[in-house]
C-alpha cells in the first residue's frame, strides 16, 4: 500500500506545482499497477481547504469526484490523534504540522511506504 499525502495531491491536481509532471507520472503508474492508496481523514480535510482556497469549490468537486473514490481512508481516532499532537509539540518544529504528525504515526502503525512530494 501506498500512503498518499497532501502535497502529492496538490502536485497532482495542480499543474503550475513544481513537482506536477513527476507527481502525474508516479500517480499513473500507482494507478496501472493496481497498487492501493491509503490516506488519512485529516489529509482529505487539508486537502480540501487548500484547494478550495487556491483554486476553488470546482478543484474541490474534482478531488472528491476524481480521486477520493480512489483512496482506502484511515480514520484518526483520539489515540493517533494524540500521539500526533504529542509528536508535533515535541518536535518543536514550526514547518511540521499535526497533519504531518498524524500521518507519520499512522503509517508507523501501519508500516506503509510514503507517496511524498
Amino acid at each position: 500500500m501506498t500512503y498518499v499525502d497532501t502535497s502529492a495531491f496538490l502536485a497532482v491536481l495542480l499543474g503550475n506545482d513544481i513537482n506536477h509532471g513527476a507527481a502525474r507520472k508516479i500517480w499513473e503508474g500507482l494507478l496501472e499497477s493496481g497498487e492501493p492508496l491509503v490516506s488519512s481523514n485529516y489529509v482529505i480535510v487539508e486537502t480540501i481547504s487548500l484547494l478550495q482556497n487556491r483554486v476553488g469549490v470546482e478543484a474541490v468537486r474534482a478531488f472528491l469526484d476524481s480521486i477520493a473514490p480512489l483512496l482506502h481512508v484511515e480514520w484518526v481516532d483520539a489515540v493517533l490523534h494524540r500521539i500526533g499532537t504529542e509528536s508535533l509539540i515535541a518536535a518543536g518544529r514550526r514547518s511540521l504540522s499535526l497533519v504531518d504528525c498524524t500521518s507519520f504515526a499512522l503509517m508507523r502503525k501501519r508500516d506503509r511506504t510514503c507517496l511524498c512530494l
